[in-house]
């Protein structure tokens, strides 16, 4: 009996059943059912609901900050002036209280600045009837180049123009007048901004630090290291572009002056002083402010003054490029000049002449800043033991 048991069932090992051999089918989807829904596009539908958030959070601040934007440029302003003026200050604090030594650094910016626009507006009312001297014999001597060959212009044609632009000017003399004084009104929007940006650069250059500490403080603990480490990649970033677009601008400035001055233009200086800002607008400012330098030879010394100016924009914007941008700006700014001039044309569009300049150093601290969170989020390589060579 108990040999047949043992035969019965072998010598006791379990036999694997059919049943859990066979694979098992995946259910077929019952009719009328959701359809089945590939992980590509699946994975693409998640990325696409994060980017319409994002888009729509990102336009919601551009539209706050659009419609406040008197106080965005001052704060702006604010913060241009603390990172031009900050080393200065912290100089003088080293052996004066921080209260003088803010007042000093900003009375004396103040003075320089003044002194600056006093000097221009000297030069300009000094060679102001010289001007319209050589402007009127120029625009008759660019009238009659027009009218010779190649061109061979009616004379009849130039005149006809002068006419209409006469009977336009005196048929819209109200709208012009109108407009003249919207204009006062923008000086006075401007001056009040300038006065709030000035405001803001006090206490930005005597409490900055101290700032910046308690709004990091009212955040919770989680996110202040991150925010912190966000705050030092965008300062850093937007000083050394302020740095730079200074010196780039100045050098820049230094040049045209000396070479409009060299070359006999009229109003070299105020030419240079237009040039230096213009040249917060990367890539497309110089060339502006060197066509209107260009027109004012034209009118005053001839096509051929004209022609050496138009060579100077070229050198100019080869000095820039080449030399002035990758020297100065490259270890503050760390984007491709192709996103550069994109980012440009895009903040004129947005916001036209401030979007312009502010677009590239707020690009440029987007991009510090995920970069800098970026490395705090790559974990630090340990030094792992080997089975081979274990430690201790």
């Amino acid at each position: 009996m108990p040999r047949r048991t043992a035969a019965r069932h072998g010598s006791g090992r379990h036999r694997p059943s059919r049943t859990a051999r066979r694979p098992v089918r995946p259910a077929r989807p019952v009719p009328g059912g959701e359809p089945a829904v590939t992980p590509a596009l699946r994975t693409a539908a998640a990325y696409c609901w994060r980017l319409l958030a994002v888009g729509i959070v990102v336009y919601a601040v551009f539209s706050v900050l659009g419609r406040f934007h008197e106080l965005t440029v001052a704060v702006f302003l604010g913060l241009v002036g603390t990172a031009m003026l900050r080393p200065v200050a912290d100089l003088l604090a080293r052996t004066l209280p921080r209260p003088l030594a803010v007042a000093i650094t900003l009375i004396g910016s103040i003075i320089v600045a003044f002194g600056i626009l006093a000097l221009v507006g000297e030069t300009v009312a000094r060679e102001w009837d010289t001007l319209q001297r050589e402007l009127g014999a120029g625009i008759g001597r660019i009238q009659r180049w027009l009218e010779q060959s190649p061109l061979g212009l009616d004379p009849g044609a130039l005149t006809d123009i002068q006419s209409r632009i006469g009977r336009f000017l005196s048929e819209h003399r109200s709208t012009l007048a109108s407009r003249v004084l919207s204009g006062a009104g923008r000086l006075v929007e401007v001056l009040t901004t300038l006065a709030l940006g000035l405001f803001c650069a006090v206490f930005f250059l005597h409490s900055g630090d101290r700032q910046w500490a308690w709004f990091c403080a009212q955040l919770p603990l989680t996110a202040r290291d991150r925010v912190a480490v966000a705050g030092r990649a965008a300062w850093r970033t937007f000083t050394g572009y302020t740095h730079g677009i200074v010196l780039v601008a100045a050098t820049n400035a230094v040049l045209v002056g000396v070479a409009l001055y060299l070359i006999g233009v009229p109003l070299a200086l105020p030419l240079a002083l237009l040039e230096f800002f213009a040249a917060f607008i990367p890539l497309i400012g110089s060339p502006i402010a060197l066509a209107v330098a260009a027109v004012v030879a034209l009118a005053a010394k001839g096509p051929v003054i004209a022609a050496v100016v138009i060579a100077l924009i070229v050198v100019i914007g080869q000095i820039e490029g080449h030399v002035l941008h990758p020297i100065v700006m490259s270890w503050a700014v760390r984007l491709h000049p192709v996103v550069v001039a994109l980012t440009v044309v895009g903040g004129a569009i947005a916001a036209g002449v401030i979007g312009a300049i502010v677009a590239v150093p707020l690009v440029s601290v987007l991009w510090a800043v995920r970069q800098a969170l970026r490395r705090t989020n790559t974990p630090e390589q340990t030094d792992v033991p080997s089975p081979d060579h274990p430690s201790g």
